[in-house]
């Protein structure tokens, strides 16, 4: 084990812990910007419809969600949704999927984030994130910024901006590319061990599995560095040369 020059970390149950999702509430928000609802379609039941069109296509299983490695961004999939249930809106589809996200999903920053990430700072060690994400990395920078105003991040990658979702090493590999390292020379650190870990292994780099705030059960299958806290990571990485 070396010590990094760069940390590439994941996005929700890892920088910031998303504790709460509630789709009624999000696609209520959006709602308010509806100007025409051909049916007279509730929030219920236009959620009802979202997650029968995510279920189908495989989205947001936790057991199945690494099996689809190609990402669905939001702004075309509440073009279908909204306009196959007869609802016109006064935003864009892009900025009714930050309206959605923003009350659906509220968020805070991961217990430790803002220190852990001063310590890089201090050591030098870069930092950024690669995310599976429908928001673009536009929407993903601004709620990073909001939540951790201090991060030095040098890039945001959400898979929406770029097709491929972790597992798939397309994502790791630019985000390589971008920051002009060797895979040997990059720590991945994420929650979600299908995505995260098995795509951080086969990219090369060295995994991280973050368990403060799992939500389901998950296995560490290659017996990799688990950490519960960004105080034990930083731990860790003091002893290394």
């Amino acid at each position: 084990m070396k010590k990094p020059q760069m940390i590439l970390f994941d996005y929700g149950q890892t920088l910031v812990n998303e504790a709460s999702f509630d789709g009624v509430k999000g696609t209520a928000a959006v709602m308010k910007y509806a100007v025409a609802n051909k049916y007279n379609k509730t929030p219920e039941q236009v959620q009802a419809e979202a997650n029968a069109i995510n279920a189908e296509i495989g989205r947001f299983d936790p057991e199945t969600r690494h099996l689809s490695q190609l990402e669905v961004p939001t702004a075309p999939f509440n073009a279908y949704l909204y306009e196959s249930m007869g609802i016109s809106l006064s935003v864009t589809y892009e900025e009714a999927g930050r309206i959605f996200w923003d009350a659906a999903a509220p968020g805070d920053p991961a217990n430790g984030i803002e220190g852990f990430l001063d310590y890089l700072k201090d050591e030098g060690i870069r930092s950024g994130v690669v995310s599976n994400l429908s928001y673009s990395g536009a929407q993903l920078k601004e709620r990073i910024d909001s939540l951790i105003p201090s991060n030095e991040l040098e890039f945001v990658i959400s898979s929406a901006d770029y097709v491929f979702r972790k597992p798939n090493r397309r994502i790791f590999e630019l985000a390589l590319k971008k920051a002009e390292l060797k895979a040997e020379q990059v720590w991945f650190v994420g929650d979600q061990y299908r995505c995260d870990i098995y795509g951080a292994i086969d990219a090369g780099m060295f995994p991280v599995w973050y368990t403060e705030y799992l939500n389901f059960p998950q296995r560490n299958e290659h017996g990799v560095l688990e950490v519960k806290s960004y105080e034990e990571l930083e731990g860790i990485l003091r002893g290394l040369r």
